[in-house]
């Protein structure tokens, strides 16, 4: 997946999104009323990047799956509002966090911006619980000038990002551990990365194992282990990670080859690729075991619950 600049082909797919009540039941304004040359006139007006940049999110395969804006750019103290859309057959995908995270970034590293803000309905339960699940704060100090373009909207709730703020602060994930990679990099030569068994990982780890040459949006996993253990990272590429154990359920996607997360306990896995060719590294403890395995969901679910202590 990538951004690029909105074409007058993705019209079609974005009225698609505004149409769909699923989509726009909890957002600003009436969308239903769009139409086609609605559509086409909102993409030629992006081409002017003065107040407000509106890009594409799109599938390696160059299809449109929603928008990524920063609005109401503010030169004065280099702030602009944050705002994403994306089509049904997007959610679920990565490309909700993925587009939301490169804007930030291009934002910061490329407009110059020093702040960047957002706002959503507290009864948009979808959305703050996204915006939670990755430890984005509740702003208290918006301004009173950005507070007037929403005075008809009661119950919202405000985040704001800094230029600098890490945007996953996690050291874990549905109770699993989420550990650094040693990374030693080598000017104009790359970087080396390593961890030892015992020292940097948290157990003896007796085999190794890789999956690769995976098509963007293969869903792969739908297993736990009862007693193995084991790091997972991707050194290649970017791995949406779902996870549940009793601690609930939370995913964390891999895209930096320092990161890895260690389960130590039973814990469902789902593993979605949201780039084609990506590369999913194992460590695990034990040899390979059949009878290790858990593949049935409910299965897992009353297994834990025997479990718990």
């Amino acid at each position: 997946m990538r951004l690029r600049d909105l074409e007058l082909k993705d019209a079609p797919l974005m009225l698609e999104w505004m149409h769909d009540e699923n989509v726009v039941e909890k957002l600003r304004g009436n969308f239903k009323e769009k139409t086609l040359e609605d559509a086409e006139k909102f993409i030629l007006a992006s081409m002017n990047k003065k107040e407000n940049i509106h890009l594409a999110i799109v599938s390696d395969e160059d299809e449109y799956m929603g928008t990524v804006s920063l609005k109401s750019i503010d030169r004065s103290n280099n702030s602009a509002e944050f705002a994403i859309t994306v089509r049904k057959i997007a959610m679920g995908r990565g490309y909700s966090w993925w587009g939301m995270e490169e804007i930030i970034r291009l934002a910061f590293e490329k407009y110059g911006l020093e702040n960047v803000y957002w706002c959503v309905s507290r009864a948009n339960d979808r959305a703050v619980r996204f915006y939670d699940k990755h430890n984005f704060h509740e702003a208290v100090d918006i301004s009173r000038n950005i507070l007037a373009r929403y005075e008809e909207m009661n119950d919202l709730k405000w985040y704001s990002v800094l230029k600098g703020d890490i945007l996953d602060e996690r050291t874990e994930v549905a109770g699993c551990k989420i550990i650094r990679i040693k990374t030693v990099p080598t000017v104009g030569a790359g970087e080396l990365s390593f961890f030892e068994s015992t020292h940097d990982v948290p157990f003896e780890f007796k085999r190794m194992y890789y999956i690769s040459k995976v098509p963007e949006g293969t869903r792969r996993g739908f297993h736990a282990h009862k007693k193995l253990k084991q790091l997972l990272f991707c050194p290649y590429g970017r791995i949406q990670l779902i996870l549940e154990s009793k601690h609930g359920r939370e995913e964390i996607e891999l895209s930096d080859p320092s990161v890895g997360v260690v389960i130590e306990e039973p814990t469902w896995r789902e593993m979605l690729w949201l780039q084609k060719d990506s590369v999913l590294c194992v460590a695990a403890s034990e040899f390979y075991d059949v009878e290790d395995y858990i593949r049935d969901y409910q299965e897992f679910k009353e297994y834990i619950c025997l479990n718990m202590t």
